[in-house]
């Protein structure tokens, strides 16, 4: 089976009425909890541009509590499935300081918890490609928002 192209679905797309395209995008949210979340946080963050990292925070705080950090390994394994977890959550928003600050969360929760006393290599390189991506996007922002970021990452490295 061949998918059309994302422009020829666009142009069918603009032949809908208003009823149609609601009840497609309806059907679309119920495929994945991905889709759910992109179109709740499309609809309700124009109202209140920070429930995205709020919400998003909420969810990694649980991951972090509820992770075993006790032993090298399991450690290493939370730490995995939290920065999976956050990946897939970051795809939700584009806005470059709304990642900004879910990274440097992420980054703050490894140190708080004590992901990094471990030693072990895989987490201090998972840790040093996290603040990697938050320079990264650091370098595209405005000078004065440049300056704030840079603060704290300086703290954490």
């Amino acid at each position: 089976m061949q998918i059309p192209s994302l422009a020829e679905i666009k142009r069918e797309l603009s032949y809908l009425n208003e009823k149609e395209l609601r009840d497609y995008l309806i059907d679309l949210s119920k495929f994945s909890r991905e889709n759910k979340a992109y179109l709740y946080f499309k609809l309700y963050g124009r109202d209140q541009p920070y429930l995205y990292v709020q919400l998003v925070q909420e969810d990694l705080e649980v991951e972090f509590q509820n992770a075993r950090g006790n032993h090298s390994y399991y450690a290493k394994k939370s730490a995995q499935k939290i920065r999976r977890k956050m990946n897939k959550l970051l795809k939700l928003s584009k806005d470059k300081t709304d990642q900004i600050e879910v990274l440097l969360f992420f980054c703050e929760k490894m140190k708080e918890y004590g992901f990094l006393k471990h030693g072990n290599q895989v987490i201090e390189n998972l840790y040093k490609s996290q603040i990697a991506k938050i320079q990264k996007l650091i370098s595209g922002l405005h000078e004065d928002l440049q300056f704030d970021y840079e603060g704290r990452v300086e703290e954490l490295e």
